[in-house]
């Protein structure tokens, strides 16, 4: 693999003597954050092939749900199919919040301002 590597190198050297790089955007910018900084370098990969793909964590993916319910909720005039939203509200929320408590997050101070801040972000 080092012969890869090297020649990589040589041809990022060929076309920064050559001035391909001068002039791009950001040039002498620091860069952006890294998103995945409080990751283990040991799961970042695999927490970027999820992120790719459009996966949520569960505990997302539920907030998510509630949210779409609640819109749907408040958006439905049919009493029987309001009915039947409710319940599925409902049955997310107890979800929600054993999957919490089995995480032990519902006893950590930063549980709150976890929960609003996500929940602010999804209802954007």
């Amino acid at each position: 693999m080092n012969w890869i590597v090297s020649i990589a190198e040589q041809k990022i050297r060929d076309a920064e003597k050559s001035g391909q790089f001068a002039g791009l955007s950001g040039q002498g910018k620091p860069l952006p954050e890294d998103d995945l900084a409080g990751v283990p370098e040991e799961l970042r990969l695999s927490y970027k092939l999820l992120k790719n793909a459009g996966a949520l964590p569960e505990e997302l993916q539920i907030r998510k749900d509630l949210v779409s319910l609640s819109d749907l909720l408040s958006a439905c005039r049919d009493p029987e199919q309001a009915a039947k939203l409710k319940g599925e509200l409902s049955e997310k929320r107890l979800r929600y919040r054993l999957m919490m408590n089995e995480r032990g997050w519902t006893q950590q101070d930063a549980y709150e301002q976890y929960a609003d801040a996500v929940y602010a972000k999804l209802t954007r």
